[in-house]
């Protein structure tokens, strides 16, 4: 089936879809991407502990939206970085601003993440 074929689907076919191609998604940057692996395992720690340490329904949520953006962040990150690979394979300014622009994305949201978290727990 085309794209094109695919994107005219309505109702639950367009949502089963919709959630395998992110199922994809996730799979693609578990695999490719060991930032990603290193950040799933920092989840995988975080997540547990923000139930555990929050005090409050607000607070959690506020911890566990943290790290659920590192991982947004990380993914689309991963995403700029294919695009510009196949579209400029060779060297070039734009490129690499785009990449820099990337992981400049991710940094700020894993300090956003500590400064959440510090602002929770060592009020």
């Amino acid at each position: 089936m085309s794209a094109a074929e695919l994107k005219g689907k309505r109702g639950l076919r367009r949502l089963i879809n919709a959630l395998g191609y992110s199922r994809d998604g996730i799979a693609a940057a578990w695999r490719n991407e060991a930032a990603f692996r290193q950040e799933i395992l920092l989840a995988a720690i975080a997540l547990p502990l923000a139930f555990y340490l929050g005090k409050s329904g607000v607070e959690r949520a506020l911890m566990i939206a943290s790290i659920v953006l590192v991982l947004i962040v990380e993914i689309l990150n991963s995403a700029v970085e294919a695009v510009v690979d196949k579209a400029s394979p060779e060297k070039s300014e734009l490129a690499k601003r785009a990449k820099d622009m990337g992981s400049a994305a991710v940094l700020l949201a894993l300090v956003n993440a500590a400064a959440v978290w510090a602002c929770l727990l060592w009020p």
